[in-house]
């Protein structure tokens, strides 16, 4: 699929040399970092070492006072609490460390995690009867909950009370509750408003511990969830998220929970032979080892069976419960892996049939035996061949459901908002986006989005962006430049790795096909014609169709981020290639 490379526009000349000279480093980095609206020394130094002291007050969160109030009331009469949370990544993490951090002084206190199948998404009547009839008084919903007006309503004619912790956008009614914690709530003067449902419940015991006289090292060992939260919700890393980060994969690589180690171990992450004092695993864990192996597997549970047990195997402190629960978890995140590759397959036949796709600017696919808990997996996978906003959609229950992803600069949540007179129910991000709805409105939604596609969508919205930071040469690339580079974590949205362009590069004649099953991917090495410099390492995944064009010594062009690369020991630095376009 062709790609638009998109230049940033060239920062002011005169601040990237200031602080440049301020900071002592190249003008490519301090243009990095005007990209980033860093422009002087203290920016930078709160950028480089972000300080937790400088977390905002969580009492300027709205209601946070009540929700404390609350809690403390439950405290002091021994009420039972029920710590309720979604059953992805977000929401097993929120209910991980509120439950903990409670449970510590208060016993009376259980966690409940919706059912995927049989109760859907957010607070169910079923988990309210089920608290109501195991005793509970107080419900903490964490992930969920700021569009369950009726719900809520029905829980507290039942005597119980609810205390929502959520990050989701509301709806025009925000629901009876004791106490709405949301900071993207219109009247909420937070001034951070991208936290995950994770970071919602951290900034409710952070309250809490401030209430009852605890130091706040108390609650820094939550850190290491809130960072996972963070990374698999995709919200943004800056500010607040930032800094919660940060400090977590700090606490992460230092000292990880058993079952964080255990996860990682199934996903062929090493520990040191000898527990040093700076990090525990072989090398540094990062944000990308967040998404892409501690996040798939401790939402594989909740997808293929129950993710009540991610939550156990991430409050565990029993070695060899843990280790059990850890096995179970990686099973099911092969199953999951499996059924993700079926019904990919199934979903792209269906699609290569479909003669009219290419006149289309949405895609929306449906079968009714497809799995449920893969089907947003599957929409993100269709993405990657069509880039078209992307709604997979099975059966379940007599309702038809399913998962909605997004292309750069179109709101999906906003599209399906556009039909929620057909829909039972919806909610979701920006580009990410849950709906469930009657078989009998199934056409009429298709033909209202669709239609709403074609009045939002503009063609250059369907062409994929890469966003290049600035241009570079390869050979003003080294470790000194890398090592600085690398201090920009951690990565993600509204901070993400920097992209490189570089032109007129060739390959140095040895550039093959790698790959463990299909020789898929392309290695080189690349060089300027014109100036001195060592050849510099590149892999480009997914690329191999292009190895004979570049055996042709022709000059190309490649953007690209600077990664390390570890072989038989030796590290070296390498160039990971996003796309090559020949002269």
């Amino acid at each position: 699929m062709e790609k638009r490379w998109v230049l940033k526009k060239e920062p002011d000349k005169e601040v990237v040399k200031q602080l440049s000279n301020q900071l002592n480093i190249n003008e490519v980095l301090s243009s990095l970092l005007v990209h980033r609206g860093i422009t002087t020394f203290e920016d930078a130094r709160s950028f480089f070492r972000p300080q937790i002291t400088d977390l905002h007050d969580p009492y300027l969160m709205k209601d946070m006072d009540k929700a404390v109030e609350r809690i403390n009331l439950a405290k002091d009469r021994g009420d039972q609490i029920m710590i309720y949370g979604d059953y992805d990544v977000d929401g097993t993490t929120a209910v991980s460390i509120v439950y903990s951090f409670l449970k510590n002084t208060h016993k009376k206190v259980d966690f409940y995690i919706p059912d995927r199948y049989a109760e859907g998404y957010g607070i169910s009547y079923k988990g309210i009867d089920y608290a109501v009839e195991t005793g509970h008084k107080l419900l903490i919903s964490l992930d969920c909950g700021i569009k369950a007006v009726d719900k809520i309503k029905y829980a507290s004619e039942k005597g119980l009370d609810v205390i929502i912790c959520d990050h989701h956008r509301p709806g025009d009614t925000i629901p009876p509750a004791v106490a709405v914690l949301d900071p993207k709530q219109d009247d909420c003067n937070y001034p951070f408003k991208e936290l995950s449902g994770a970071g919602v419940g951290y900034k409710l015991i952070q309250a809490v511990a401030s209430n009852w006289g605890l130091s706040p090292e108390k609650v820094y060992p939550y850190l290491d969830l809130v960072a996972i939260s963070i990374a698999a919700d995709v919200v943004a890393m800056v500010g607040e998220n930032r800094i919660l980060a940060y400090y977590g994969l700090k606490h992460l690589n230092k000292s990880p929970r058993i079952g964080i180690k255990y996860l990682l171990k199934s996903a062929g992450v090493e520990k040191k032979i000898s527990l040093g004092s700076e990090h525990y695993f072989k090398r540094l864990i990062t944000v990308t080892d967040l998404v892409f192996l501690l996040g798939p597997r401790i939402n594989a549970a909740g997808r293929i069976d129950s993710a009540t047990d991610s939550v156990r195997l991430l409050i565990s402190n029993n070695t060899e419960y843990a280790a059990k629960l850890g096995k179970q978890i990686n099973d099911l995140n092969t199953t999951r892996r499996e059924l993700d590759s079926n019904i990919t397959k199934d979903a792209l036949k269906i699609l290569d049939d479909d003669i009219d796709i290419g006149n289309k600017k949405a895609t929306i696919v449906y079968r009714e035996d497809w799995h449920k808990g893969v089907v947003g997996i599957v929409a993100s996978r269709l993405i990657d061949k069509y880039y078209r906003p992307t709604i997979v959609l099975t059966k379940a229950d007599n309702l038809i459901t399913g998962s909605a992803r997004s292309v750069k600069n179109f709101d999906i949540y906003d599209a399906i908002d556009s039909t929620h007179h057909l829909l039972e129910n919806f909610g979701g991000h920006t580009y990410a986006a849950g709906l469930a709805l009657k078989p009998e409105n199934l056409d009429q939604f298709i033909k209202e989005f669709n239609a709403y596609t074609e009045e939002n969508i503009t063609d250059d919205m369907l062409v994929p962006e890469i966003d290049i930071d600035v241009e570079l040469y390869v050979s003003d690339i080294n470790f000194k430049f890398y090592k600085i580079l690398r201090q920009f974590a951690p990565f993600g949205p509204g901070n993400m790795s920097p992209t490189f362009k570089t032109s007129n590069v060739i390959d140095t004649g040895y550039a093959k096909l790698v790959g463990k099953k299909d020789n898929k991917h392309l290695k080189f090495s690349v060089v300027h014609p014109d100036r001195t410099g060592n050849p510099v390492p590149a892999i480009a995944f997914n690329k191999g169709h292009m190895l004979e064009e570049m055996q042709k010594g022709k000059p190309f062009s490649i953007c690209y981020h600077i990664d390390e690369n570890t072989w038989l020991g030796n590290t070296s630095l390498q160039l990971r290639i996003l796309d090559i376009k020949f002269s």
